[in-house]
């Protein structure tokens, strides 16, 4: 049986000592789509390549070398230790289009050898990774409790949408609106596209002046102040204490206080019930998949019969398994995050038994619209969002909604909503035969 050696392996045989960018080639597999410079002077990848990363520091090389992908590649980029040229660092998608084919492997225990000879052996240590990134899962366990805990979901909430009021603001517009919008066409503005977003799930919905609606994971409020707007009675319930006083104040300035109320609490422990209709935008993504059917059995518990849930959130394009968040999205973005296919949400739904799912449409594309404007907003008011986060906080934003646009295009992500009823106890509807909303 023949065995084939890597080129590290050759040289650690050979004794040899390798530059900071064989280190690289050593991790990578395949062909290098872009250049990459080192701090000693080497360098790997196509002399003409469009995008360059420099490596400007032994820290930058520890992080790629012990996190190999895209938990190293994000340490190093966020802590500044690696540049990405020809890029504005808040909208890396030219260049993470650019590697997307990149694919890193563990180097053997031999190739191990070489590269600690290479960098010495205090390079390879552990080290602190940079400030915004949380524990790995194993650790939250002992901290923070059992996932979906009560205690670490208000935890892993905190951490993403506790960042800072102003900020969001900067990125999201004045919508306030974090969840995918709805495009007529592309040429539409962001906030175009958020109420029409809005527009959809109300009269999906059917709902009219004087009905009572419970939106749960409300963010900002954006569907609370909407529906209020327009007579309908809301509840909006969030884990966020910063979304939440937000949404209240921004209630009371609109003068919609009769009609909307925000909370900072759990959906668990919402009390009330008989809703018309139930709205959960962008909330299923953080509660579990194990989770579903508590999580719609709780919706079916708080609609009075004959009224509408809507369920949207992202979702994978098939159903084989579920699929937690990659490194990079779990330490950086969002903690404990799930995802599977439509088709286990809607499956999940209707074996509870008395919900029944009228209508489910993907949009997928809309949502890689609406993270390319986010991106453009980060873009303009670059300076601000630094001055109110810190460059390493905003450049994590940057990379993840630039890589999730990225994702959206290639169909690695979904964007589903699913439109259901409660049914009464003979199984029938109360609603029209055909689709009555406005598409």
């Amino acid at each position: 049986m023949t065995t084939f050696k890597d080129r590290s392996e050759v040289l650690a045989e050979l004794g040899t000592r390798l530059t900071i960018a064989e280190v690289v080639d050593t991790l990578v597999k395949g062909d290098l789509p872009i250049r990459i410079n080192a701090y000693d002077g080497s360098a790997t990848g196509p002399d003409d390549a469009e995008f360059t990363l420099d490596i400007k520091t032994p820290r930058g090389i520890n992080y790629l070398a012990s996190a190999p992908g895209d938990l190293g590649l994000a340490r190093a980029y966020i802590a500044g230790d690696m540049i990405a040229n020809g890029v504005h660092p808040g909208d890396p998608y030219n260049i993470l289009k650019a590697m997307q084919g990149i694919k890193f492997h563990r180097p053997s225990a031999l190739s191990l050898v070489t590269i600690a000879r290479s960098l010495g052996w205090e390079r390879l240590k552990p080290i602190a990774p940079p400030p915004q990134e949380t524990l790995p899962r194993w650790r939250r366990i002992a901290l923070e409790g059992l996932r979906h805990s009560k205690t670490r979901d208000a935890e892993a909430i905190h951490h993403h949408y506790d960042v800072s009021n102003t900020f969001y603001e900067y990125v999201l517009g004045p919508s306030m609106t974090y969840t995918c919008a709805v495009y007529d066409s592309p040429e539409q503005t962001l906030e175009q596209a958020q109420e029409n977003k809005y527009r959809l799930i109300f009269e999906k919905l059917r709902l009219k002046p004087g009905d009572r609606l419970l939106d749960i994971g409300c963010g900002w409020g954006g569907m609370v102040r909407y529906a209020a707007r327009r007579g309908v009675h809301v509840i909006g319930v969030t884990l966020s204490a910063e979304q939440a006083g937000w949404a209240q104040a921004k209630i009371i300035e609109e003068g919609l206080s009769e009609f909307a109320e925000v909370r900072h609490s759990d959906y668990r422990d919402i009390a009330e019930g008989d809703f018309d209709a139930v709205s959960s935008i962008g909330l299923t993504e953080h509660i579990g998949v194990h989770n579903y059917p508590f999580y719609f059995g709780f919706i079916k518990d708080k609609l009075r019969v004959g009224g509408l849930f809507l369920n949207h959130c992202i979702t994978r394009p098939d159903n084989t398994r579920t699929t937690k968040a990659g490194d990079f999205i779990d330490r950086y973005v969002f903690p404990d995050g799930e995802l599977i296919g439509s088709g286990r949400i809607i499956s999940d739904i209707q074996n509870l038994g008395g919900l029944e799912v009228l209508h489910e449409e993907n949009l997928r594309e809309h949502y890689a619209l609406t993270l390319e404007q986010w991106c453009k907003n980060l873009v303009d008011n670059w300076e601000k969002c630094v001055a109110e986060v810190g460059e390493g906080t905003a450049k994590v934003w940057g990379l993840y909604m630039a890589g999730c646009r990225l994702g959206f295009q290639r169909n690695v992500v979904q964007l589903h909503h699913v439109l259901g009823v409660k049914l009464d106890e003979n199984g029938t509807w109360d609603v029209p035969l055909r689709p009555w909303w406005t598409p």
